[in-house]
């Protein structure tokens, strides 16, 4: 007789009332929560106080960063937590002063600290082990969150920069909804088993069509361009979006995780929540930068 067969009655309603999660995995009432949250906090500075993105955003990255070195640490990593956690705040706030300039410059500084911090770390008497290892994935590290996330702090500072935030994080969004109901709704062939096995090339479909869709809208409306303008910049956050989701899932696969962190109900660690708008927040600059 199998478990389910042997299992009484009586608990039959306790296991029906857990918490239900959705075919992506996730639990969806307190996933939404949490996202309407964070999504009217968001709002709320782009609309009210622009300049307070940059406080929003450098609180965030330190979060993400720790999770990060968190995790590596526990699988045997020894990543330089001081220089990676003042570097990224470096990073965020000297495009303040010098724009890119300065994210460049705290941004080579952080590497540089960095390789210098784990050389001489284990003392003068010995040659440190793992090196190389550990400083590539201190400089993936610094490269991945901090410095792609300052991004998103050189669009604040144009004239309509928090619009131009604003549009970047709706695309990514509605990018990310439509791939999540088409991949429910229709996902049948999937894209990158090895990698993440949920998502489908339905759901690539999805994320297309909405994420270009909010993009020229909020384009044509907002910002006041050519809606034409919204499609490139909607093919790029969307492809860059899908790539930071499953960039970290594969690093989350080779420490054998499931979640960056739990901070999030619903959607794990912080980094688990921001791993698409990461790269996205570099498309959505330079293609606004170009063409808007």
């Amino acid at each position: 007789m199998t478990d389910q067969q042997s299992t009484p009655v009586a608990e039959q309603p306790k296991n029906q009332t857990q918490t239900k999660k959705s075919r992506a995995g996730r639990d969806l009432p307190a996933a939404i929560a949490v996202g309407v949250v964070l999504g009217a906090m968001a709002i709320g500075i782009l609309l009210f106080a622009p300049i307070w993105w940059l406080a929003l955003v450098a609180v965030a990255i330190a979060i993400a960063t720790h999770e990060v070195i968190r995790r590596m640490r526990e699988h045997g990593y020894a990543l330089p937590v001081v220089p990676l956690l003042v570097g990224g705040q470096a990073m965020i706030w000297l495009t303040w002063p010098y724009g890119a300039a300065g994210l460049l410059g705290a941004y080579g500084g952080t590497v540089i600290v960095c390789m210098v911090w784990r050389l001489l770390g284990q003392g003068l008497g010995q040659p440190p082990v793992n090196y190389l290892r550990d400083i590539a994935a201190a400089v993936l590290l610094a490269t991945w969150v901090p410095m792609f996330a300052a991004f998103s702090a050189l669009l604040i500072f144009a004239d309509d920069g928090g619009v131009r935030v604003f549009t970047v994080i709706v695309t990514v969004v509605f990018a990310d909804i439509g791939g999540y109901v088409a991949g429910v709704l229709f996902g049948r062939h999937l894209m990158v088993p090895a990698i993440s096995p949920k998502k489908s090339w339905e759901g690539l479909g999805g994320s297309l069509l909405f994420g270009i869709g909010a993009a020229v809208v909020t384009v044509t409306f907002l910002l006041d361009k050519p809606a034409w303008v919204g499609v490139p910049l909607g093919l790029m956050l969307v492809i860059t979006g899908v790539l930071g989701d499953l960039v970290e899932s594969q690093v989350k696969r080779d420490l054998g995780i499931k979640d960056m962190g739990t901070l999030l109900p619903g959607h794990g660690g912080l980094m688990d929540r921001i791993d698409a708008m990461l790269p996205s927040a570099v498309a959505g600059w330079a293609v606004l930068t170009l063409l808007a």
